[in-house]
């Protein structure tokens, strides 16, 4: 292998090539942005960047690749952790003639051309998600000979690494393995924005426990973020006050929410009034997320209202501002968040408007995210070394598709399972439950969150306040928070607003889509069905109130069904909005009646909303289904097949004098639509011609 340059020479090398990267003929480095490049290229050392959004560790890792092949390496494979990150480091690498190449889940069609480029070394950086590491045909056929001819390794969100996101990516847990195969004096960077000592102490565990991990942290602190918190009512509220202020905030930016359907609804609403915004989540088609971000850097919106898909990485140096509605569940997400604004201008404003409603959401995605050791057993008993798919995984387990896919992520990276050609197999490794370590997460997560909330409460520096949750030593004053200088935002409303926000937040009806086929595997549980649903057998297109997670309706749906909240007649506010609903259904022939589902934890709730809306439409009620062997059985959140096996024939129409024509079918919640289905096809059997299911709420 070729020897380094001497430092002087090497420092103009990477000067050289740092001002192509920029395009500027008087660009110079950042404090910590040679010597990483040094210990990399002259040292082959193993280092640690934690520094702000906008420092430039893309350069490091790009200005470092040019000349370690400059003298004879390999290349240079980044793993990177989002499309949108992707996008802007192959063209950050272009302007510097870097050769980068990705390969992912949106462009198999180039994967041949990539590897024909690989093996004629005609790429200088490949860029590879995390999960690519555990596709079997790449880790089975290519990996191995990347590994041998490898450059350098850089990981970028290091922190993912880290306990602290082990959820976002599991896969990122694996790289520790790759770490430890790559040849001795091969070069490793791991780059973050968002550490903090813990986070820092234990990604650069996993780059080596000799202890010879160079760290190179640089302050915090971002002097062009103006930053402030305005606590307001609710959630009506919040948006009249951004209907009100939007084309007040400088330029344009981003609007963060807590989940999809609030991304979904905000924008709606101020496209209505007349506001340029898209809708960005992870339900997103690609394609149209891809044209939404080139759409924000080129000014053609004033903002993408966005969940937390729109993240790391995103590049638009002159974004105005960074607003959230609702607040995120930690300082150190907040940071990652807000870093997207202000990279290259001297100005850009930082608002949280936090929500009553933060903490249960907090506490939902906390909990859906942590293996279950009951069902990670479930799953490592089904599997021998005979490969068996997700899907046929899937019949076996009552775990829904998302949350199975993730737990056998986990099991892979400790150990237990294996995912090769054809689908899963077990390890015979044996496996423990490390409840200490999750019970650590849980504890650290907890208290992340209460440091949120003491930001949102702080009457000190903000700025401070963030650096300081993240164990910076350098944290000062930034005289230019609300808590530094007075608030620098309007508090008032404009006149009709609150109304506008009320009106769109008070829209009702949601539809459900009806089950068209049976679930894959049900026949394995006892249940004869494949295939297609007969028509005869269908429930029409139906209606809900509201979805739990939307931001009108949802709000009181979600303390209707509460844990430990008493079961209750409907009242008649939400009676009169199902009424709203139903007025507005359009469907093509009215309901000649009303039947219920029994209810197994709100008898009372469904009974009284069946009457009610019977009463006002006029159409006899015909009571509930009677529940068959002791009714349903099973639980929430299972998968399709298991749901549908607990209801299977467990309602039946027997003492009900169906008349022909549509039925309207009365239930508290649709979650997997199986009893919907189910109950309508028992109607269906007793002569309704259509059934029409309705219910108060929607999950997701």
């Amino acid at each position: 292998m070729t020897l380094a340059a001497p430092s002087t020479d090497l420092r103009a090398s990477a000067l050289a090539a740092l001002r192509e990267l920029v395009g500027r003929g008087d660009g110079e480095f950042h404090d910590g942005q040679f010597e990483a490049i040094e210990a990399l290229v002259a040292g082959r050392r193993r280092a640690l960047v934690v520094q702000r959004t906008g420092w430039g560790k893309s350069a490091v890792y790009f200005v470092a690749t040019l000349l370690l092949r400059r003298q004879g390496a390999g290349p240079t494979v980044l793993v990177s952790p989002l499309l949108a990150l992707m996008r802007d480091q192959i063209a950050a690498a272009e302007r510097a003639g870097v050769r980068a190449v990705a390969i992912n889940s949106t462009n198999p069609h180039e994967w041949a051309d990539v590897q024909a480029r690989l093996a004629a070394d005609e790429v200088d950086v490949l860029l590879v998600s995390p999960e690519r590491l555990n596709n079997p045909a790449f880790r089975e056929q290519q990996l191995p000979a990347l590994v041998r001819r490898i450059g350098m390794l850089v990981v970028d969100e290091a922190h993912c690494i880290s306990d602290w996101g082990h959820d976002f990516r599991p896969d990122y847990r694996r790289l520790r393995d790759l770490i430890a195969e790559i040849p001795a004096g091969v070069p490793v960077l791991a780059t973050t924005a968002t550490a903090n000592s813990r986070v820092v102490a234990d990604v650069a565990e996993q780059l080596g426990s000799s202890g010879d991990v160079l760290t190179i942290r640089g302050p915090l602190a971002r002097a062009s973020l103006r930053l402030g918190v305005l606590r307001l009512p609710d959630a009506p509220t919040r948006l009249a006050w951004l209907l009100s202020h939007l084309d007040d905030l400088p330029g344009s930016g981003i609007i963060y929410t807590l989940t999809v359907s609030a991304a979904n609804d905000t924008a709606r609403l101020l496209r209505e009034r007349g506001h340029s915004v898209r809708a960005y989540t992870g339900q997103t088609d690609p394609d149209e997320r891809e044209e939404s971000e080139g759409m924000l850097k080129r000014n053609e919106v004033k903002a993408l209202i966005a969940t937390s898909a729109l993240g790391m990485g995103f590049d638009k140096p002159d974004l105005g501002f960074v607003l959230h509605l609702g607040a995120p569940s930690s300082p150190v997400a907040y940071y990652q968040q807000v870093g997207r604004a202000g990279r290259a201008s001297e100005s850009a404003d930082v608002l949280l408007l936090p929500g009553t409603e933060d903490r249960a959401i907090w506490h939902f995605f906390a909990t859906a995210s942590m293996p279950d050791e009951e069902r990670a057993r479930r799953v490592i008993d089904e599997l021998s070394d005979v490969p068996l798919s997700t899907p046929a995984l899937e019949a076996r387990v009552d775990i829904r598709r998302t949350p199975l896919e993730l737990l056998l992520k986990v099991l892979d990276v400790d150990g237990a399972v294996r995912r090769v050609q054809g689908g899963w197999v077990a390890t015979g490794t044996p496996w423990t439950y490390d409840a200490e370590r999750y019970e650590r997460i849980a504890a650290e997560r907890e208290a992340e969150q209460q440091h949120m909330i003491d930001y949102e409460q702080a009457d000190g520096c903000r700025m401070e306040f963030l650096q300081r949750s993240l164990d910076d030593d350098t944290a000062a004053p930034c005289g230019r928070c609300d808590t530094c200088a007075g608030a620098w935002y309007p508090g008032e409303l404009a006149e009709g607003a609150a109304a506008a926000a009320s009106v769109a937040l008070d829209r009702v009806g949601v539809p459900i889509e009806p089950r068209r086929a049976w679930p894959t595997g049900a026949d394995r549980l006892g249940v004869p069905v494949k295939g297609r649903i007969a028509p005869a057998e269908q429930a029409g297109e139906g209606r809900g109130l509201a979805r739990l997670t939307d931001l009108g309706w949802g709000g009181t749906l979600r303390e209707l069904f509460a844990a430990g909240a008493p079961d209750a007649p409907v009242s008649p506010q939400v009676l009169a909005a199902c009424v709203r609903v139903l007025a507005e259904w359009g469907w093509a022939e009215r309901p000649v009646a009303v039947v219920s589902v029994p209810s197994r934890s709100r008898p009372l709730l469904v009974d009284s909303l069946a009457r009610g809306l019977a009463e006002v439409g006029r159409l006899p009620y015909l009571g509930a289904l009677t529940p068959v062997g002791g009714g349903p059985t099973g639980r929430p959140g299972g998968n399709s097949a298991f749901r549908l096996a607990g209801v299977w024939e467990r309602f039946a129409a027997d003492g009900l004098d169906v008349p022909p024509g549509g039925v309207l079918l009365v239930d508290e919640l649709a979650d997997s639509r199986w009893t919907l289905t189910v109950a309508a096809r028992a109607l269906r059997a007793a002569g309704a011609t259509e059934v029409l299911p309705f219910v108060l709420a929607l999950r997701g």
